[in-house]
């Protein structure tokens, strides 16, 4: 079949599976099968797939059908304009925590110091560490996380980059240098895991393939960012920034219990969702 049919196909195929958005992940994994761009698949409609490029296509469709993440099938995904490789060691970088990375480079903006410090806690893949060095690179800038398989997906992902980014081992800021840097930092960032624990019968199969330790914060989802929160009041220093992802349910909450930070503001997404909890030391 042509590169067009193909398409079609597998827009047919994902729909029936109830993938959430056929047309964008069919376009994806055709990118993937054939080892092109979007500019150069909407160019070769007419081509013909020959044998092995369509067992590639067809084998990458059957993983999606089943609902593996799209990230995880074609190896990687895309945030602040960075191609990071994830796999299920690592929670997929969502959309909505390109804003939180907007949040912390507005606050820089005005930094006075020429070098700054921003300390990502919780770095996963390490999205939101990398896309602020790739905007500052004159900051620096460090992640932290308690998983050392997680550890091994953001140190690949800068060595891939050429980010100059520094990842520690440390549970939130318990381990001596994640405490070293937090005392020297203008910004600590964190998307720490943020849902109840009651969600995990609700999730959809694509959120369930993520690591379960990357996604839930007890019982109302805040007990991870409440001792961030505790641990930040002890180290940082006076006039540094905290920026949190949290979710609708729970960031008001939290913000309420922010007793003698300054400047303590809740912003929302793209969609008005109330997400983003800021506050100053």
């Amino acid at each position: 079949m042509t590169v067009f049919e193909a398409r079609v196909a597998t827009e047919e195929r994902l729909t029936a599976a109830a993938v959430p958005s056929p047309a964008a992940d069919a376009a994806q994994l055709l990118e993937a099968a054939l080892g092109c761009s979007r500019t150069e698949l909407l160019l070769a409609g007419n081509r013909r797939l020959d044998r092995s490029e369509a067992e590639r296509l067809d084998a990458l469709v059957a993983r999606r059908e089943a609902r593996e993440p799209l990230q995880h099938v074609v190896g990687y995904a895309h945030f602040y304009g960075l191609e990071l490789q994830v796999d299920g060691r690592v929670l997929v970088p969502r959309p909505e925590t390109e804003r939180l990375v907007e949040l912390v480079l507005a606050d820089l903006e005005g930094a006075s110091a020429p070098q700054p410090v921003v300390l990502d806690v919780g770095a996963g893949s390490g999205a939101i560490a990398l896309a602020v060095k790739s905007e500052l690179p004159d900051a620096e800038v460090w992640g932290a996380d308690v998983s050392p398989a997680a550890l091994a997906v953001a140190k690949a992902n800068a060595l891939r980059l050429g980010a100059d980014v520094k990842f520690i081992e440390s549970d939130l800021l318990a381990g001596e240098e994640a405490r070293v840097v937090a005392r020297r930092a203008r910004v600590l960032v964190a998307n720490l895991p943020y849902l109840p624990d009651a969600d995990a019968a609700l999730l959809a199969p694509e959120a369930a393939a993520d690591p379960t330790t990357a996604l839930f914060g007890g019982p109302d989802g805040t007990a991870l960012a409440a001792r961030l929160v505790a641990q930040a009041w002890e180290l940082l220093p006076a006039g540094a920034l905290l920026a949190l992802e949290l979710d609708p349910r729970n960031v008001h909450q939290l913000a309420a219990e922010l007793t003698g930070w300054q400047g303590v503001a809740v912003h929302p997404d793209l969609v008005g969702r109330s997400r983003y909890l800021v506050a100053y030391r």
